[in-house]
């Protein structure tokens, strides 16, 4: 009897815990603020360490414009650095794509990966990658990854404790019927690369991001087209996934992101709207929320809240030093960052 009382004590304060929660807004903040590029979407955050964040996104002329590279900006301090070109889709000297959905990711043994992809639109587009050994001073050659491997489509990937690394990850048909996850993984290394299926036939769901949990138990959390965000739960480090399942938090087809604090709670930036007749409506409120558990979603803090106008595909990291770091779509004309501690 002791031990469920105790057992429901913890879950009533882990639950008063959630609903308590209050955001100390560090830093907030666009990282530039003239670029020479009209248009960017889709930012990533890494920890370099030492108080460094770097974010990296796609811009310019428009999104699928051929013109369009990836560029990159380094905080020391409150201060962003100038942005810079890290990747481009020139192929030849007459051929050229757009690249789209830069993901950074640093790797347990110190190598700094840039995953992109490059192509002239998400049904067509492959997966390139670069690797850097000095925290982005310099990068590798572009390389492909193996075929019909695509590694993580929007969200950041993770690494389980023997070393692998599990990218989130998704294709669109070229018809535009199909959308469907799934699960890549590669060595510690990125190397010996292998695809997880996951069982698609309800929902049409891309853009997954991975929670963690203790025990192998894994989470994760989907944009799809039902105006739901969409979930799946592993037991097994991600070799096998539950059936998809709708989750209480409403989503206007738009990109999420989430992560795992080193406290054990989850956090998730999100469109919390449903759709309108255009792709963009319901993009125009952003808040941060977070769970004990996965399943139990409580909204502590708005990031923005507008009658119209596009505040999306966000990503969202915890530093070494347990701040916590935001980067977002603005208009599509700039990359709003937040850093944020919780109290």
């Amino acid at each position: 009897m002791l031990k469920y009382l105790s057992i429901a004590f913890t879950l009533i304060f882990l639950s008063l815990n959630v609903c308590a929660q209050k955001v100390e807004i560090i830093q907030s903040t666009t990282i530039f603020e003239k670029a020479p590029f009209e248009a960017c979407h889709a930012s990533t955050l890494v920890d370099l360490g030492k108080g460094k964040i770097m974010a990296a996104w796609f811009g310019g002329k428009h999104e699928g414009s051929k013109d369009v590279v990836i560029w990159s900006s380094v905080k020391t301090g409150a201060q962003w650095s100038q942005p810079i070109q890290i990747a481009n889709g020139i192929i030849n000297d007459t051929s050229r794509f757009a690249c789209w959905n830069p993901v950074l990711f640093k790797a347990k043994n110190g190598t700094l990966f840039l995953h992109y992809k490059v192509g002239a639109n998400p049904r067509t587009w492959w997966a390139e990658y670069k690797t850097s050994i000095n925290n982005g001073k310099t990068w590798s050659e572009a390389h492909e990854l193996p075929k019909d491997f695509l590694g993580p489509i929007k969200n950041k990937p993770i690494q389980l404790s023997n070393g692998t690394i599990l990218y989130p990850s998704s294709t669109e048909s070229l018809d535009e019927k199909t959308w469907a996850i799934h699960i890549e993984k590669s060595d510690a290394n990125g190397r010996n690369w292998k695809k997880i299926n996951i069982n698609c036939d309800t929902f049409g769901v891309i853009q997954p991001s991975i929670l963690s949990y203790p025990n192998g138990k894994l989470q994760v959390l989907c944009r799809s087209r039902q105006n739901v965000i969409v979930e799946s739960w592993s037991e097994d480090n991600g070799e096998t996934w539950s059936k998809l399942k709708a989750t209480q938090l409403p989503n206007p087809n738009s990109g999420s992101d989430a992560v795992t604090l080193k406290d054990g709670r989850q956090l998730l930036i999100y469109n919390p709207l449903t759709a309108g007749k255009n792709w963009w409506e319901g993009r125009s409120t952003l808040k941060l929320a977070i769970s004990t558990d996965g399943k139990n979603w409580q909204d502590i803090y708005t990031l923005e809240k507008h009658d119209q106008g596009e505040y999306s595909y966000p990503a969202i990291i915890q530093s070494n030093d347990g701040l916590i770091h935001l980067s977002y779509t603005s208009l599509r004309q700039k990359i709003k960052y937040f850093c944020i501690k919780l109290k």
